[in-house]
Formats: C-alpha cells, structure tokens, sequence
C-alpha cells in the first residue's frame, strides 16, 4: 500500500466479510458408492449449505459470532437464491453485496454421502459463481475486518488471467487490502495443475491462507503424506515456509484430519491435534473444512493466541462432522469446544507439540 493511501484506511473496523461460491448442498446419504453402471440405494436425503462464504457465515453465526457478518457474491433469480437471501437476512447477515443475476441459475451441489465413514462425492452445477468479478464489492464502504475469498479455482471469472495482478482474484484481495481489511483465502481440492498458476498470484495480497493438506501440496509441489498415508510433518513444515515464501502477509495454516498446523511470518511453528472422535460419530466430512476455517478466523479477528485458534478450529470441525450438512451439526462456541473434553485429543503430531 503506497504512504498516500493510508489516510484512507479506516482506524475502526469491526467484522468478516465472505465472498466466493454461494451453493445450495443436496445431500443423498447412500449405502454404497456405486460403480459406473451400478445401483445405490438413497437412504435419506437432506439440504444445507454449500460453499466457502455460506458456510463459514453461517457457522459463524451459530457459534455466536460477536461481530458483525457480510456476504458477496451471486445468486440466480430462481427459488434456491431466494432461498439463500432469505436464510442470510434471517441469521442477521448483511446481504449488501450478494447480487442476483437474472440470466444464471444458483448453484447447487448433489453431495453422495456413504453412510459407513461419511465418505462423499460431489456432482456440482457452477452457475451463478461462474460469472462474480466481484464487480460492485467497494471495500471502502464494508467496515468489516476481514475478507474471507474461497474458494479460489472453483470461481472462473475470478480465476482468469489479470495483466497487472496475475488474476482477477488477486486484483480483489489487493483492493481489500488497499482499503485496509486483512485478507484470508481458501481453496477447493481438485487433481489439476492449476493451483501454481491461480493459487500462486493471490498469495501476494493474502494476510491469512487456510489450505487443507492437499491444495497446501499442489501449490507448493510437496507430498504432505508419506507412502503408506501418514501425514509427513516436516513436508508440512517446508510446505507452509514456501507458502509465505509466495507473499502471504502474516500466518499459513494448513488442516487435515490430524488435526492443523499455522506457521506465521516469525517463523513459529503451532501445532493442534484433532480430536478422538468415536466410531459412529461421524455423519459426513462435506463442510469440515470451512468449519475449521471459521474457528480459527473468529480466533484471529479477536486477536486470540495460535494455539487457541487452532484449538478452536479442530472443535468446530468435529461439530460438523456429527452432521451430514455442511453447517447443521455446529452449534455454540461452548458447545463445539466441550467436545474436546468429551473426546479428547488424537496423539500430539509431534514431539512436544
């Protein structure tokens, strides 16, 4: 940020802004994953929410969230975006830049969850999120904190090539940070190689980066697991070190079943098991993910230690993974974090963490 723009950053900013793919989850429970040309039974079958923004928002809300919550992005003028509008202004989230394309549908996601381990497959229709620049979102007008972007390669209008910025996304997350709001991404798991050249370019505007094992992997280029599946910390390590070697500002946290691990520009190393979860417990792993994003954002805006975050954010996740909807299982901040002395904790990752 140039010496000039300063003046123009507000001193008092309160709140998260959520911006990305905004998706209407059709969750089938089903007994099996069929193979192509076979049958699978539909067990029972539920609706929630879907992407990034939605679900961080709405988890956020239902853990009791003391600051205020805004949402940006698109929508189809069609019963399931009503549906969205509607769900957010009843949870008291501002719907100021969440805009309604007549000429595209809202999208919506078919989520195949099997019933033994809550394994899942997802069919996904892009729709509206395909077409959001960001056009209209004037950060000089939200008072919010933070602004949360994800997921980045699954948004194409912002994932196309930008002259100046790398991409159209990047030139978002630098236009929030001119206006003085922390920045955070994450990314959706996909097997392409289109993260260094999407990913990559965003880093450089981006103050937070929550990335789960895999993208952390893709983007970077190292194997986070060995060869029998174990999680390779040191990989981990190197991983997030090359991650803030891209440009991210301040702190890479990077999850995984195990639990998550944050590395800030210091140098520190924080390390967070996830928690023993008993057989049966877990009705789906869709939505996991952003739930462990939203603990450790509400974490960071209230300037609470590292290790409280992540803390924060591994319970949150089990709440989620009690529930076969992205958000229904997430309850109260108390609530979420009980579960640690309910459960307890996996095994330390590492010595002494």
């Amino acid at each position: 940020m140039k010496a000039k723009d300063l003046a123009k950053v507000p001193q008092n900013r309160s709140g998260l802004l959520a911006g990305g793919n905004w998706i209407i989850d059709q969750v089938k429970m089903v007994d099996v994953y069929p193979q192509r040309g076979h049958l699978a039974n539909i067990r029972s079958q539920s609706q929630g929410t879907g992407g990034s923004p939605y679900n961080v928002l709405v988890d956020l809300v239902r853990l009791g969230s003391p600051f205020p919550l805004s949402a940006a992005g698109m929508v189809g003028d069609d019963p399931l975006g009503r549906e969205i509008l509607a769900d957010c202004q009843a949870r008291g989230i501002d719907t100021h830049f969440l805009n309604v394309n007549p000429k595209a549908p809202t999208s919506y996601t078919d989520v195949m969850t099997e019933r033994e381990g809550g394994h899942r497959t997802f069919f996904h229709a892009r729709g509206a999120n395909a077409l959001w620049r960001g056009t209209g979102l004037d950060f000089n007008r939200s008072k919010a904190r933070i602004f949360h972007l994800g997921y980045l390669l699954l948004l194409d209008a912002l994932d196309e090539p930008d002259a100046k910025y790398g991409t159209r996304a990047a030139r978002l997350l630098a236009s929030a940070q001119a206006a003085g709001l922390k920045t955070s991404i994450d990314v959706v798991s996909e097997d392409s190689d289109r993260f260094a050249r999407i990913v990559t370019p965003a880093l450089k505007h981006v103050d937070y980066c929550i990335l789960n094992e895999i993208e952390a992997g893709k983007t970077t280029g190292f194997n986070l697991r060995n060869a029998d599946g174990r999680l390779d910390t040191t990989a981990v390590r190197h991983a997030a070190g090359a991650l803030l070697q891209c440009g991210v500002r301040e702190l890479v946290v990077i999850h995984f079943p195990e639990g998550g691990f944050a590395r800030n520009r210091k140098g520190e190393d924080t390390w967070q098991s996830s928690l023993d979860l008993p057989v049966g417990y877990i009705g789906g792993t869709a939505g996991a993910g952003d739930a462990f994003c939203a603990g450790v954002l509400l974490g960071l805006h209230e300037g609470w230690d590292l290790g409280r975050c992540l803390l924060t954010g591994v319970c949150v996740a089990a709440a989620s993974l009690s529930h076969p909807t992205c958000t229904n299982g997430v309850k109260s901040l108390k609530a979420a974090l009980a579960l640690a002395g309910k459960f307890g904790l996996r095994a330390p990752l590492v010595a002494g963490s």
